[in-house]
C-alpha cells in the first residue's frame, strides 16, 4: 500500500505540475490580450479625439475666415458710402461758394469760357468733391491712427453750425469792404481759427488743415499760372492772400464731417 501510495502521490504530483504551468500561462496570454484590447481601445479613442479636435479646427477658421470676409466687406461698403457722401457734400459746396465768386468777380474766366454752359465750371465740382473725400476720409484715420479719438462736439447739430460758419466765412471774403488785402487775410485767419477752436480743437485736425491749405493753395497757383482762371487784385502770387484761410476752415468743416460719418458707421457696426 505505502507504495502504491507513493506512485499514486508522485503521479498526481507530476500531473499538477504541468496543470499549474498551464494555468499560468493561460493567465499570462489573457493579460497580454487584455492589455493589447485596452492599449487599441485608448489608441482608438485617442484617433477619434484628434479627428473630431481637426473637425473643429477647420470649423473654427472657415468661421473665422468668413467672418473676416464680411468683415472686410462690411468695411470697404462703409468706406464707399462715406466717400461718396463727402464727394456730393464738396461738389455742392464747390457749386455754390465758386457761383458766390463769380457774382462777386473774385474770379474771372476767359470770355470764350464763360460762353458756353456750365463749361466754366464743369471741372471745379470734380475737384472739390474728390478733395473733399479724401481729406474727409483721412480725418478719421488720422486719429486713429494717432491714438486720440475726437470726442469734441460730436453730433450732427454741431457739424451743421460748422457748415453754417464755413458759408460764411467765404461770404465774408467776398462781401467786407476791407481795401486792404493784409487786413481781410488777417480778419479771414483770425476766423478760421476760432471755427478750428469751436468744432475741432485737435492737433491732428489743426495739422491737417493747414496741410489742406498749402497743398490747395500750390494747386490753385498752378491753375492760375496756367491760364485756367485768374483772380482779381492778386496780392499772393497769382491769387488772393486769403484763400488759403478759405482752403483751412474748408478742410476743417470737411473733417468733421468726415468724422461725424466715421462713428455713425462704427455705431452701426458695433449694434449689427
Amino acid at each position: 500500500m505505502t507504495r502504491r501510495e507513493g506512485v499514486i502521490s508522485e503521479q498526481t504530483s507530476g500531473d499538477q505540475v504541468p496543470k499549474c504551468q498551464m494555468s499560468s500561462l493561460e493567465d499570462r496570454c489573457w493579460s497580454c490580450s487584455c492589455a493589447s484590447k485596452v492599449e487599441a481601445k485608448h489608441s482608438s479613442r485617442a484617433n477619434w479625439l484628434a479627428s473630431k479636435a481637426g473637425e473643429m479646427m477647420s470649423i473654427i477658421s472657415s468661421v473665422l475666415r468668413s467672418a473676416y470676409g464680411s468683415l472686410h466687406s462690411v468695411r470697404a461698403a462703409n468706406l464707399l458710402r462715406r466717400g461718396l457722401v463727402l464727394f456730393t457734400v464738396g461738389v455742392f459746396l464747390a457749386l455754390v461758394l465758386n457761383l458766390l465768386q463769380i457774382q462777386r468777380k473774385v474770379t474771372l474766366f476767359p470770355e470764350e469760357v464763360m460762353a458756353t454752359l456750365f463749361s466754366s465750371t464743369w471741372w471745379i465740382p470734380p475737384c472739390c468733391g474728390t478733395g473733399a473725400a479724401v481729406v474727409g476720409l483721412l480725418y478719421p484715420c488720422l486719429d486713429s491712427h494717432l491714438g486720440e479719438p475726437h470726442k469734441f462736439k460730436r453730433e450732427w447739430a454741431s457739424v451743421m453750425r460748422c457748415i453754417a460758419v464755413f458759408v460764411g466765412i467765404n461770404h465774408a471774403s467776398v462781401k467786407l469792404n476791407i481795401d486792404n488785402n493784409v487786413q481781410l487775410s488777417l480778419t479771414l485767419a483770425a476766423l478760421s481759427l476760432g471755427l478750428w477752436w469751436t468744432f475741432d480743437r485737435s492737433r491732428s485736425g489743426l495739422g491737417l488743415g493747414i496741410t489742406t491749405a498749402f497743398l490747395a493753395t500750390v494747386f490753385t497757383q498752378l491753375l492760375v499760372y496756367n491760364g485756367v482762371y485768374q483772380h482779381t487784385s492778386p496780392d499772393f502770387l497769382y491769387v488772393r492772400s486769403w484763400l488759403p484761410c478759405i482752403f483751412f476752415s474748408g478742410g476743417v468743416t470737411v473733417g468733421n464731417i468726415g468724422r461725424q460719418l466715421a462713428m455713425g458707421g462704427v455705431e452701426k457696426s458695433h449694434v449689427d
